[in-house]
């Protein structure tokens, strides 16, 4: 008899387990380096979710309440959406830790802008986890912010840092030798891979004249500078409009190819970035 009380009582029980922290992160390409680096000591959350915009994007109040729960927010440092939020986010969980992955990057200095309702903070070129080199900047600004986190566990971060560093410079590598033969000029709506084409020595004409839809006469010049340099790619996201994209590729017979820089598939977008230059 006391067997089958076992059985069915306290042996048949789970214990609790204990819940992991939370961290929060701006953007999916950030969660997908936090997340490698954290493994299963972190749960982390996007703030900007699939599909929208960080340079436009309001926060629901679901998330500024699940908000609360997290100890830490990683941030890209230069974005819109937390240039608009970040005094707001703190004030409403003023227990987070902030730390700054951008710290360290060689930023690119641009002419400050409004997009929406807006501005760029200082005209930083904001998109900088859209680069090899930058990116593994990004990683050891996490890895040094989950190791003050969580101290007991540095060895382990460092580990799956080393591993993360591979990756990276893995992707690298695979970037430069299908760059080698490939056009040098490309257009993209919104500007998104200025270190991008920075790391490997591309010129990006961006279709977006300061945030907001182009001239006619903006558009007449994009015409002529592409067929001067031979441009023959033109970049679109799905966040943004892509009717004067496809116009200037009618124009000038060259190819649209859509891509998602705020994929958390960081790797895969690098890549599938340098193979349409290189086609």
């Amino acid at each position: 008899m006391a067997l089958i009380v076992c059985l069915f009582t306290a042996c048949d029980s789970k214990q609790p387990t204990s819940r992991k922290p939370t961290l929060t992160v701006t953007l999916e390409p950030l969660r997908y380096f936090t997340e490698t680096i954290a493994g299963d000591k972190f749960k982390v959350v996007s703030m900007v979710p699939k599909g929208s915009s960080p340079e436009t994007y309001d926060p629901t109040p679901q998330q500024l309440v699940n908000l609360d729960k997290s100890i830490a927010y990683l941030r890209i440092g230069y974005i819109g959406f937390e240039q608009a939020w970040m005094d707001k986010l703190t004030t409403n969980a003023p227990h987070l830790k902030i730390f700054d992955t951008s710290k360290g990057i060689d930023v690119i200095q641009e002419a400050g802008y409004n997009h929406g309702d807006h501005h760029h903070e200082g005209g930083i070129e904001p998109h900088i986890w859209n680069s090899a080199r930058n990116a593994s900047v990004i990683a050891r600004n996490i890895y040094a912010a989950l190791s003050e986190l969580d101290s007991a566990n540095e060895p382990y971060y460092k580990h799956r840092l080393d591993s993360l560093q591979q990756i990276i410079a893995q992707t690298d590598t695979e970037v430069r030798n299908r760059l080698q033969n490939a056009d040098t000029t490309f257009l993209i709506y919104h500007p998104a891979l200025s270190y991008f084409a920075r790391d490997y020595g591309l010129k990006q004409i961006s279709i977006e004249e300061r945030g907001k839809e182009p001239s006619p006469a903006h558009l007449k010049e994009l015409i002529e500078t592409c067929r001067r340099d031979n441009a023959r790619v033109i970049f679109v996201q799905q966040e943004f409009d892509t009717r004067n994209a496809r116009l200037i590729a009618d124009e000038l017979g060259i190819t649209v190819v859509p891509i998602n820089p705020l994929s958390y598939e960081w790797q895969e977008e690098m890549i599938n970035v340098a193979k349409a230059l290189a086609k």
